[in-house]
């Protein structure tokens, strides 16, 4: 039932695939479909409303930023969404929302590693997505193979439970990490990954996107992971205070001289490395305690 599916498309400067994107749903039955456009110069806008879809210009800027706005004007229970570049296949629809259908998940993930053709990604990008599927493992103690994946599907409730606030490329990255915070059910399915076609060009930026996506994860981690956050904070602070420590002791004893506001400083370092470490631990408990109940009332609730 296409119907009950509102196709999400976040658009910049997609002239040249945006057409055969919108074409590639409709012939798949799929009538509702959203593009939110950045503001494109190349006639991006113009070309959806030709092939029939519903435009609307994002207010701010960035990915994030128009697929939070989006999500505000959706009123179909599913939300389908992928980048316009062409990259992704429209007769995969059917794949990734079969498990929201199913009562599976009420998130799904495209794997676009499963099936990935020659020349789709450049070896900088996959060496930066592995890194990134590993350290998101590592913080979130959960494996989703392809956390940067555009192609993504889920329930319209399940997107409104999330506190998403990452503005652009990050919004990926949030939302699995949303998912697995709020223990949304998620999927992944394999999907095949195309490269773009000629004429189109990419606006990611692998070296500072691909920053801005790692110090995403590290900031969303005090919510799912304390310990880790607090701990590497913690553990920083103690170093320096260390570091400190070794340079003064070294110069009062081999050198006769002292330096009492350094010695100062290295002590409030440490100490200050501690407290943020206990107060890690203290998070973690807490959290840990919190998830606990939630199962015990999810629980209550399916016996009810």
């Amino acid at each position: 039932m296409p119907e009950d599916v509102c196709v999400l498309i976040p658009t910049l400067d997609e002239a040249a695939t945006i057409g055969d994107v919108i074409d590639g749903f409709r012939a798949n039955g799929y009538e509702t479909i959203l593009v939110i456009d950045g503001g494109s110069t190349d006639g991006t806008q113009a070309i959806a409303r030709e092939r029939g879809a519903d435009v609307l210009e994002q207010s701010g800027r960035g990915k994030g930023q128009a697929v939070m706005e989006a999500l505000d004007r959706i009123e179909t229970e599913y939300v389908l969404m992928l980048d316009g570049d062409g990259t992704y296949q429209p007769e995969e629809a059917a794949a990734m929302l079969e498990p929201l259908r199913d009562g599976r998940a009420e998130h799904v993930i495209g794997n676009r590693f499963a099936d990935m053709e020659p020349g789709a990604m450049t070896r900088l990008n996959r060496f930066g997505n592995r890194l990134i599927n590993r350290t998101f493992a590592v913080v979130h103690h959960r494996n989703l193979t392809d956390v940067l994946s555009g192609y993504r599907a889920f329930t319209a409730d399940s997107v409104r439970q999330l506190d998403l606030s990452a503005n652009g490329f990050g919004i990926e990255t949030e939302l699995a990490v949303e998912c697995v915070r709020q223990g949304i059910d998620i999927e992944v399915v394999p999907i095949g990954y195309e490269p773009r076609p000629d004429g189109s060009e990419t606006n990611l930026h692998p070296l500072r996107d691909g920053g801005v996506i790692l110090l995403t994860l590290y900031r969303l981690a005090k919510l799912n992971n304390p310990m880790l956050y607090y701990g590497s904070i913690g553990l920083a602070s103690g170093m320096v205070g260390v570091a400190l420590a070794g340079y003064v002791g070294y110069r009062w004893f081999f050198e006769g001289v002292s330096h009492e506001v350094l010695a100062l400083l290295s002590a409030f370092t440490i100490l200050l490395g501690v407290q943020i470490v206990m107060f890690g631990v203290l998070s973690d408990m807490i959290l840990t305690l919190h998830r606990e109940q939630r199962r015990r009332i999810e629980r209550i609730a399916e016996d009810d």
